[in-house]
């Protein structure tokens, strides 16, 4: 078969090259948008970080508000973008799912079995596309939002198109893996923002109701200034895909998509940006530096690495540590610390913040959200904020707050890669592009996909 050395944008833009493939399927600066509370010291009489109304706070009901009827359609029907689907459903009365898009038939369809199944929607043949343009004919089907749940590879160019066709989207983390995504999801944000249109993001951290009451707190200076932290992310090894007879070079990487890190951007990406982006978060700072290790030992499939360690310095000089690692058999914590002059705060075990000496000063009561909510999946109300702020006409714009942990994680992805300090400056205008340089739908140099080793080795003496 013929190679073509193509860019990702003409790629993505050259159905012809679609074959039977098609969109992307999964099996898996900040607070631009303000509460209305007044402002003073906090009833306990710290000092704020941020005045009450100088930061989002999103209303988390049950169900968003009755309103317009929404047409949502899905691009990527892998695991997480069917959980995705129904995560919308769920999340209002008067919305629905009226097309699909995948690179594979079968995930379309039996995404579309699912639906009439589970919710009796019927999604007819031609509104089920497959092909690398799929991604278009989705948006250009009349749906009012688009639910992207791709590879993160594939996230910028969907979001850029569907921005321009004036479409609400929800953008699944990462939404991108290179600095060339970074620009571009950076750019499209910006015309969302002028398009008054609403993009929530896939972090959904940040509609889950023990951080945003962990924020407020720490907003209100229960730590009092926040001087460092560590965030987790550390699990064993995830899904991969044996190759199969009869795919393709393409194909096998597409399938097995979570461990190439020019699809998944590497588990530091891919995964991790969850954690990064509670310190981004609750700091409202990006990382001027970062410098990280990293390494493969039990990785099976793929070109990534299976564990990192970075130091990031932020731009008050503060401090703060990542780490991550997906291998069996060791030592497991997905959590946050954060530091403060007055306390700290933490995820691990019980969500709560602590005095100097140790001592509990909050809890966050899950008990008492059961009792008071029936709807407590995160993943859920991120969809459940999107349609309110949809019917509301309230704009929201997440994917530039959300970019910058992105940048954050491939700052350290690419410090451990090369051994080299990374500087956000330096990331953000870089040509780092990983779109394959043969990238076709059939056979492609596997030679070129490698383990990154960092440093150079030692020279023998004498």
């Amino acid at each position: 078969m013929k190679k073509n050395n193509v860019t990702r944008r003409t790629f993505l833009k050259n159905s012809a090259m679609a074959g039977a493939l098609g969109v992307m399927g999964t099996t898996s600066s900040a607070g631009l948008f303000t509460s209305c509370s007044g402002g003073g010291k906090s009833k306990n009489g710290n000092i704020p970080l941020k005045e009450p109304g100088s930061f989002y706070i999103p209303d988390l009901p049950d169900k968003a508000a009755d309103g317009k009827e929404l047409k949502a359609g899905v691009i990527g029907c892998g695991g997480r973008g069917s959980g995705a689907a129904f995560n919308f459903l769920n999340a209002a009365n008067g919305v629905t799912i009226v097309a699909l898009g995948d690179v594979f038939q079968e995930k379309v369809d039996s995404l579309a079995e699912k639906l009439k199944n589970e919710k009796n929607i019927d999604i007819p043949t031609d509104k089920r596309f497959v092909g690398l343009d799929a991604y278009k004919q989705v948006i250009d089907s009349g749906v009012d939002i688009i639910i992207d749940a791709t590879p993160p590879f594939f996230r910028p160019e969907h979001f850029k198109y569907a921005v321009e066709k004036g479409k609400h989207c929800f953008l699944e983390k990462p939404i991108c893996v290179d600095p060339v995504g970074y620009r571009t999801i950076i750019a499209a944000a910006k015309q969302a923002q002028a398009k008054n249109l609403c993009v929530v993001t896939g972090t959904q951290r940040h509609h889950q109701r023990s951080y945003v009451e962990s924020f407020k707190k720490i907003m209100e200076g229960a730590i009092g200034e926040i001087t460092g932290g560590v965030v987790y992310w550390n699990q064993s090894m995830l899904w991969y895909r044996e190759r199969q007879p009869g795919w393709s070079d393409f194909e096998y990487m597409i399938r097995d998509w979570v461990n190439w890190k020019w699809l998944s951007g590497d588990h530091i990406v891919e995964q991790h940006v969850h954690n990064i982006d509670v310190f981004t978060w609750f700091t409202g700072l990006k990382p001027m530096s970062a410098v990280g290790f990293g390494s493969r030992h039990r990785r099976i499939t793929g070109d990534q690495y299976d564990n990192f360690s970075v130091d990031f310095t932020m731009e008050n000089g503060i401090h703060f540590h990542s780490m991550c690692r997906q291998i069996d058999g060791c030592a497991n914590n997905v959590s946050e610390f954060i530091q403060g002059t007055k306390g700290s705060w933490t995820t691990q075990g019980e969500t709560v913040i602590k005095d100097l000496a140790g001592n509990v000063i909050w809890k966050y009561d899950h008990e008492a959200e059961k009792t008071n909510f029936s709807q407590t999946d995160p993943y859920t109300l991120e969809h459940v904020n999107l349609i309110n702020c949809i019917r509301g006409n309230k704009p929201i714009e997440q994917a530039s707050e959300t970019a910058i942990a992105n940048m954050a994680a491939i700052m350290g992805r690419e410090s451990a890669y090369t051994g080299q300090e990374t500087k956000w400056d330096t990331m953000t205008a870089s040509p780092l592009d990983y779109t394959p340089k043969d990238l076709n739908m059939g056979k492609m140099d596997m030679s070129a996909f490698t383990v990154p080793v960092p440093g150079k080795p030692q020279e023998k003496k004498g």
